[in-house]
């Protein structure tokens, strides 16, 4: 999915791009096949590599522009101003207000989050797993873009492919204690047993927040062979949301 427009002559005309990737299309072999942008999952590295230099190409950003993270399921956020030599460092977050720097969150089940708001130039990118959803990351991440001059009305979210409730389940009180914190969360399986819709609780606490464009993409990682899940494979790859400002309004 790609959010971005191009005019006749090849340039993108939105100020902001968000995409998501699926798992086909890449150079991994089984089981990370084979569009695996994970570097930490085991698969060979040159692959990843392979990988990655083929989403550059595709969104015709340098490969050295990508920001990754070291996601730890916190609910750290962080600024970055420049291109990042290495994966930034214990955190599940990362924004920005520099045009082409492609922020990237990797997943497979938890939610990629993407948030941009145009006209203040300030966009983010959100690792929201059940620990750092439970704990506000993405509450932290719109207060991170508010210091930086956006506003909550003004903000857009995507919410990306993910575990969907119906195959999400947990413990009854780990339900429960994710509802305490994320209100709006706790659902029932398919099977009747207890579960988490963690988009719906994003849902619920962007419009608390004051957020009200937001879109979720309703795809079930753990049901759709075209997503990697780890609820559904254990060892798997990574596919990535990224989202970038092109600079198109802000020059």
């Amino acid at each position: 999915m790609d959010t971005g427009a191009t005019n006749p002559n090849g340039v993108t005309d939105r100020p902001v791009r968000m995409v998501f990737t699926t798992r086909a299309g890449g150079a991994s072999a089984s089981p990370y096949d084979s569009f695996n942008l994970g570097d930490h999952v085991g698969d060979d590295a040159e692959a990843v590599r392979a990988n990655r230099r083929r989403l550059a190409d595709v969104t015709g950003i340098a490969p050295e522009h990508f920001v990754w993270m070291e996601q730890l399921h916190t609910n750290t956020v962080t600024v970055v101003d420049g291109p990042q030599p290495a994966p930034v460092e214990a955190t599940d977050a990362v924004v920005t207000t520099v045009p082409g720097l492609a922020l990237c969150v990797l997943v497979a089940d938890c939610v990629p989050v993407l948030l941009s708001d145009h006209s203040a130039g300030v966009v983010a990118a959100a690792h929201a797993g059940r620990m750092g959803a439970r704990n506000g990351i993405v509450s932290a991440t719109v207060e991170a873009m508010v210091d930086l001059g956006a506003r909550p009305g003004n903000i857009q979210v995507l919410l990306g492919p993910a575990a969907a409730g119906e195959s999400y389940e947990v413990p009854a009180d780990m339900a429960a204690d994710v509802e305490k914190h994320l209100p709006g969360s706790r659902t029932r399986t398919r099977a009747g047993t207890p579960g988490l819709d963690l988009r719906s609780g994003l849902v619920r606490q962007l419009m608390g927040l004051g957020v009200r464009h937001i879109d979720a993409d309703p795809r079930d990682t753990v049901t759709d062979t075209d997503f990697f899940s780890y609820r559904r494979e254990g060892t798997t790859g990574r596919q990535a949301g990224v989202i970038w400002l092109t600079g198109a309004g802000h020059e």
